[in-house]
Order: structure tokens, then C-alpha cells, then sequence
């Protein structure tokens, strides 16, 4: 069922575009310029002359805003010191992709094209296995089979799936990220490592989810001291967190330094870049800062209200998530989840499931078997309501599914929180609709909202219809060079 949901979405997210596209005429009808690039190698595969060249300019026309920058670094590399803003992986993988999968295309639609494809390409299969990933790690947080389906839909069809169907790191960042959070809570701490690393070279933020590590090292370090009482094992434990703390870094510091050398060595003093004069030169809040002014609160201006209504959703959204979670059991959210219930978080994250971890993963027999165990404490707690013949789920006060939810979800909403306040205080708040769209916490609960009873499933229509309207208006106006979020 997710996998059709997630192949569907994008078949619609396709469809939309070649019909607005064939619908209304491009803002902007500069997306398929293409100047040479600076090094004479890299324009070389440009040569030649193609065979299908409205197949070819219809690829190129719809490589637009951050697509543009992807496809010309696939291209031609990091020319440019602005270039240096938007991260590797994904334009090495389309590069990759275009010169040897799809290489025999290029004689036939011209190189631009081929990259542009592949790029569709990337960003369609990584949403894809980004959404079987997120109903897999939602089946062990939430141990509720019917809870993980709806969350995976409602990501299937979120309000920022243009994202996640163009050109954009969006796709790759949460197979990466989400892919890591569930190797991280099955046992596989060496390969979330490295899929939070590679996280870190898709996007900027891919380095928080080393906040999932700590976490896990500190309430391993706290079992160690307090339970264990063992030197030895502490030790362990912080030199083995660290070592992966620092594997999430590197290739983001890697990077980093990249651009650094390209841009401040090798150049006479009066052509040096204001970055390399800094006495502690960050790349990447340099580009962020000089040339799209992102700043705290530097977006607090007046006429930068209707962005702020434009991400009022889903900042909504994000907030009512993290109190509602907090409200189930605050204990554990103020405790950082070292009190209160914690055998569902314990099982998850902390050492308390180290026997369980060790076999690897959990097996989908052992997630569906707790699953069996929630649903006989679901029909314990169903009550029918006579008169007017419907059956109404009743939950008890602290009911122990919904205690263990919420220490299961502490990490998440922690990073969630990080999240939207960068996204209000310090970014364009418009990117919030999509810098937030991995978060599976806001899945978690508005699948939540749409499952119960009484006025809040109201709540869960209201997020459909506001998840299809983005959809529309993100597809009409995205693919036509028009600014949207």
C-alpha cells in the first residue's frame, strides 16, 4: 500500500506539471539557457549536435529555481562562490547517473537533458524508498500498523511534493535521514552513521541528526554509570558516540573546507573574497548571510508578513505536534526521558534494548507481534456509545500505549522543535513548509488527528485539504518559474 501510494503520488506530481506547463506560460523563460562552462572540459559533452531536441528543450525548460544550480554543478562543478550554498551528493549522484546509466541518451537529447532526467530520476526513487522507510520506522515507534499507513500517506501526499519531485536535495535528505533513524532504532549503528554522514553531504542540516546519536549515547552512558556501574563500559560508550558524532561531521566540515580552499587560495589580496579575511570563516553561513541574507531575525520585516502566513501551517502544525506529545506524559519531555515511563523509549533508543539491537534489526514478525499486543489494549478500551449506533474509542486516562508513544517520540520531537525554530527565527520562513516536510512527528500526529473521534478529526481534514491545496498551487506555480515557498 505505501509502496503504491508513493509510486501514485509522484505519477500525479508528474502529471500536474506537464499540464501546467502546457497550461500557462513560464515567469521566467530562462531555465534552458545554458552558458559554457568555465572549464573547456566540462562543455565539451555539450558538443554535439541531438537528435530529439523538443524532447530535449521540454527536460531543460523544466529545470527551474534551485534546479538550475544543481544541474550546472553536475555540469560543471562548483564555478561560482554561491554554488558552494547547495551541498554535493546530489549533483555527483546525478552525474554519476547520467554517465553511466544513461549515457547512451546523450547522443540522442544532448547532455543538460540527460543530467536533468537523471536528476528527476534520483529524486523520485529516493522519495519513494523515503516513504517505505518512514511506514517501517513508524511501525516500531508507534507500534499501531493501521498509525504507520496513514502517517506514510499523509508524507506521500505532503504540502511540499513539487520538492519531492523536481530537482531538489528534499528526496534524498529524508531517505537519508529517515533511513537513519531506523537503522539507528533497529540495532545498526554503523550504517546510520553513514547514512547520517551522507545526510550531512546532501543538506546543511543533515548534521543535526547527529542529535539521534547523542541522544543514544547519553541515556547509554546514563545505563552504564548508574545501572551497570562499570568504568570500562562508560568509556566505551562515549568513545564510541563520539567517534560516530564525528563521522556525521566529516563530510560537511569536508566539504566546507573544499570550498574554502577553492575560493580563498590562489587569489591576489585585492580579488580575495570578505570570507576569507574572517577570523573564523564559515562557508556555508558566509553564502547563506552575503548573498540570500538569512540571519536571526533578519526576515522580521514588515512586507515579509504574507511568507510568514505561507508557512503558517505548517508551523502550526509543528508546534501543536510538540505539545501534544509533551502533554501526554511531560516527565519524560523535561527529563530528557531519563523519568517516567520509559519502556517503549528504552526499547527504541536506549540501552535497555541493547540485547534486542544486537541481533541486527527488529523483524517485521516481532513489530507486527507488538502490534497485536496494542490492538487487544485498543478493543479493552472500546466502549459502544447507544443511540445513535456508532462505536466510539474511548481512551482512558494514562493509558500506557499512548505514555510509551510519547517517550518513543522524544527525539523526534526534539529535533522537530530545532527545527521550526531555525526555520522562524533564522531562514526564509517560506522554506519551512519543505525544510520541515521530513520530519515524521508531523506525520505521526496528523494521522493522529484523522483517526479520532469527535472534533479533531475535523483537524485531519483540514490537513488533507491544506496538503492538496500546496499541492496544486506548489505544482501551478513551482514548475512555472513563479515563487512559492
Amino acid at each position: 500500500m505505501v509502496l503504491r501510494s508513493a509510486i501514485a503520488s509522484r505519477l500525479l506530481l508528474l502529471t500536474l506539471i506537464i499540464l501546467w506547463r502546457s497550461v500557462l506560460k513560464p515567469y521566467d523563460t530562462s531555465a534552458s539557457i545554458n552558458p559554457t562552462c568555465l572549464s573547456s572540459s566540462s562543455s565539451s559533452q555539450n558538443s554535439a549536435s541531438i537528435l530529439f531536441p523538443r524532447i530535449a528543450s521540454a527536460i531543460e525548460e523544466s529545470i527551474v529555481w534551485d534546479s538550475v544550480y544543481f544541474t550546472r554543478i553536475a555540469q560543471c562543478g562548483y564555478e561560482y562562490e554561491q554554488s558552494y550554498a547547495f551541498f554535493p551528493l546530489l549533483p555527483l549522484s546525478i552525474s554519476l547517473l547520467s554517465r553511466s546509466v544513461f549515457a547512451l541518451l546523450i547522443p540522442l537529447i544532448g547532455y543538460r537533458a540527460v543530467l536533468g532526467l537523471a536528476g528527476y530520476v534520483v529524486s523520485n526513487i529516493a522519495f519513494v524508498l523515503a516513504a517505505m522507510c518512514l511506514y517501517r520506522l513508524s511501525i516500531i515507534i508507534l507500534k499501531d500498523k493501521e498509525g504507520a499507513l496513514r502517517a506514510s500517506i499523509l508524507f506521500c501526499f505532503n504540502p511540499a511534493s513539487i520538492f519531492y519531485s523536481s530537482i531538489y536535495t528534499e528526496s534524498l535528505y529524508s531517505l537519508l535521514s529517515i533511513g537513519g533513524v531506523y537503522q539507528l532504532v533497529s540495532g545498526a549503528n554503523n550504517v546510520a552513521t553513514l547514512l547520517f554522514a551522507l545526510s550531512g553531504a546532501a543538506r546543511s542540516n543533515g548534521v543535526i541528526n547527529a542529535g539521534y546519536t547523542c541522544y543514544q549515547t547519553m541515556h547509554a552512558t546514563y545505563d552504564a554509570i548508574f545501572n551497570r556501574r562499570s568504568l570500562i563500559l562508560t568509556v566505551r560508550v562515549l568513545s564510541a558516540g563520539a567517534l560516530h558524532c564525528l563521522c556525521i561531521f566529516i563530510p560537511f566540515i569536508a566539504f566546507q573546507a573544499y570550498g574554502y580552499y577553492n575560493i580563498c587560495w590562489g587569489h591576489v589580496p585585492d580579488q580575495i573574497s570578505p570570507l576569507c579575511k574572517a577570523r573564523l570563516p564559515l562557508l556555508y553561513n558566509y553564502i547563506q548571510s552575503h548573498y540570500w541574507g538569512v540571519g536571526f531575525l533578519r526576515y522580521f520585516q514588515l512586507k515579509q508578513l504574507p511568507n510568514f502566513l505561507l508557512a503558517s501551517p505548517i508551523l502550526s502544525l509543528a508546534l501543536s505536534s510538540i505539545i501534544h506529545y509533551v502533554k501526554l506524559q511531560p516527565e519524560i519531555f523535561f527529563s530528557l526521558g531519563f523519568r517516567g515511563s520509559s519502556e517503549h523509549s528504552a526499547s527504541v533508543f536506549s540501552p535497555m534494548g541493547a540485547a534486542k539491537r544486537e541481533k541486527g534489526s527488529y523483524s517485521l514478525k516481532e513489530c507486527m507481534t507488538a502490534i497485536q499486543q496494542e490492538d487487544q489494549i485498543l478493543r479493552r478500551r472500546k466502549r459502544t456509545i447507544k443511540g445513535d449506533g456508532h462505536s466510539t474509542l474511548l481512551p482512558l486516562e494514562n493509558d500506557s500505549s499512548e505514555r510509551n508513544l510519547s517517550a518513543g517520540v522524544l527525539p523526534f520531537a526534539l529535533h522537530l522543535g530545532f527545527m521550526a525554530a531555525t526555520a522562524f527565527f533564522v531562514m526564509h520562513v517560506q522554506v519551512a513548509t519543505r525544510f520541515l516536510s521530513a520530519s515524521p512527528p508531523l506525520y505521526w500526529f496528523a494521522a493522529h488527528l484523522i483517526s479520532s473521534p469527535g472534533n479533531r478529526k475535523k483537524w485531519g481534514y483540514l490537513i488533507w485539504t491544506y496538503s492538496a491545496a500546496y499541492i496544486l498551487i506548489g505544482s501551478l506555480l513551482f514548475s512555472n518559474f513563479y515563487p512559492f515557498t
